[in-house]
């Protein structure tokens, strides 16, 4: 993608990113619309481990939010994915794919994987997969994957931060 530049979020992004957000998911199947609220208390929260942000010139594309969480009710060095956000007009051009490599890659130094809620046909191509034993209340299993970077691999229910439930 000729261009296209991903950076950290600054205090400057954030008005931009709740709009993008909220464009990226008007209409989405499984969107229950808060996305950019999610964001937005994470930040409030200082909850956003990484938010990175996909310009082009001057016009940003993406964004994408990764947060910590817990396995077993305890800290284990892990991280969420998510949101990630795509201009309507600029989805499935790898703007999505830049970023979530970027972040990975930021982020497998420092933490023991990731976990991701969403379809499992995209986020495979990332090397997520069901993992027995790490699970998410509530969804159908096939939906909720992990990515690990450190043996051995945590066993319990995920947690989110509360700012994804309001």
């Amino acid at each position: 993608m000729s261009g296209l530049r991903i950076r950290p979020e600054t205090p400057a992004d954030a008005d931009a990113i709740s709009a993008l957000t909220t464009a990226a998911f008007a209409g989405a199947e499984h969107s229950d619309g808060t996305e950019a609220e999610i964001v937005a208390r994470l930040r409030a929260a200082d909850a956003l481990l990484l938010s990175l942000v996909a310009m082009q010139a001057e016009q940003m594309l993406g964004h994408v939010a990764f947060s910590e969480v817990t396995i077993g009710g305890q800290d284990r060095g892990w991280v969420g994915l998510g949101p990630v956000s795509v201009l309507p007009a600029r989805q499935a051009e790898g703007i999505g794919s830049a970023l979530i490599r970027a972040g990975l890659s930021r982020l497998q130094t420092t933490r023991r994987g990731c976990v991701v809620l969403g379809d499992p046909g995209y986020y495979r191509r990332f090397d997520f997969a069901v993992t027995p034993g790490i699970t998410y209340p509530g969804v159908p299993p096939k939906y909720f994957m992990a990515l690990t970077w450190e043996d051995p691999v945590p066993q319990g229910e995920v947690a989110y931060h509360p700012a994804f439930t309001g």
